[in-house]
């Protein structure tokens, strides 16, 4: 009657009393329950700190695609000067103005019966500098739709695996059966007093591995989402990006120009959502690593109890 009563007093159910483990059952199924978590955790703390690294590269690639976007809009912009005033030189010298690309800049030249010196040096002047223009704005347009592909490609990589790092159900089951392992050593516990046993160290055990009972694996879970869903908006801006970056790298001629200033302002405007997105999962993957810490923390010291 005595025991019936302590039992009671310590809050263990009636019908859990003929259930109660050894105290060396109970420690060996709370050690086949609990060990191994760690290294899981270990697995995605690892990939998590990959995937911040891989994005953090498609958000210097962005930037570096945005800055770059931004010098190639002023340099045209000074190259389509240029191309106007031989427009307009030319419309003064011949009462109208046919100028496209001047593919044979002598040929140009024969066209007008009353060129100066002076006209002359001007034109020459300013063909020259039209070249330049025009080659560094190859230039900067190669070299963004390079930063956007790389970008793009980053984000398609953060995608996979923000997709793929998580806490799966396999794990999950395995935490909740480590809270129930730890629970049942308890009552274990309980009984290998009265029956004078050593506790020591069912009790180191359960006060290290008892705190899964307060780990919350969903914000993990949750992180990945978040970096996956970002990274997958990044990697679709950066692919579109990247392409009208490439069509808007023509040659530049007043035919094209308007068109070609609107393809450029809508790479540079993907190039910037590019970057914003992959910061974004950057962010995401940090805070991953953050709440995979803090369930890692606790089954760093449970696995240490265990060995």
């Amino acid at each position: 009657m005595r025991l019936f009563l302590f039992f009671l007093m310590m809050g263990i159910p009636l019908s859990s009393f003929g259930e109660v483990l050894s105290l060396n059952d109970a420690l060996r199924a709370t050690y086949t329950a609990c060990v191994g978590i760690d290294d899981e955790l270990s697995d995605l703390k690892t990939m998590a700190g990959i995937n911040t690294a891989i994005t953090s590269v498609g958000t210097v690639a962005g930037a570096g695609a945005t800055a770059t976007g931004f010098m190639k809009a002023n340099n045209d912009k000074k190259l389509q000067e240029i191309i106007e005033r031989i427009r307009k030189k030319e419309e003064n010298l011949l009462g109208k103005a046919t100028y496209s690309k001047q593919a044979d800049w002598e040929a140009f030249f024969a066209r007008f019966d009353n060129l100066t010196d002076a006209d002359k040096e001007n034109l020459n002047s300013w063909k020259s500098e039209q070249e330049k223009l025009k080659d560094k704005s190859k230039k900067l347009g190669n070299w963004r739709t390079g930063l956007l592909a790389t970008g793009a490609a980053t984000n398609i990589a953060g995608a996979v695996i923000a997709g793929t790092n998580k806490v799966d159900a396999d794990l999950k089951t395995q935490i909740s059966d480590c809270v129930k392992s730890v629970s049942s050593l308890r009552d274990s516990v309980v009984q290998a007093r009265i029956n004078g046993e050593d506790v020591s160290e069912a009790e180191t055990i359960i006060s290290a591995c008892g705190e899964y009972e307060y780990v919350d694996v969903s914000k993990i879970n949750k992180r990945a989402k978040g970096a996956m869903i970002s990274s997958s908006i990044g990697a679709a801006t950066g692919v579109t990006g990247t392409a009208v970056s490439a069509v808007a790298n023509t040659d530049k001629n007043a035919e094209n120009a308007a068109k070609e200033k609107k393809l450029n302002t809508a790479a540079n405007v993907m190039s910037v959502g590019s970057t914003a997105t992959s910061a974004v999962a950057t962010i995401m993957n940090a805070t991953q690593i953050a709440a995979i810490k803090k369930v890692a923390n606790v089954s760093e010291k449970c696995t240490g109890v265990l060995k």
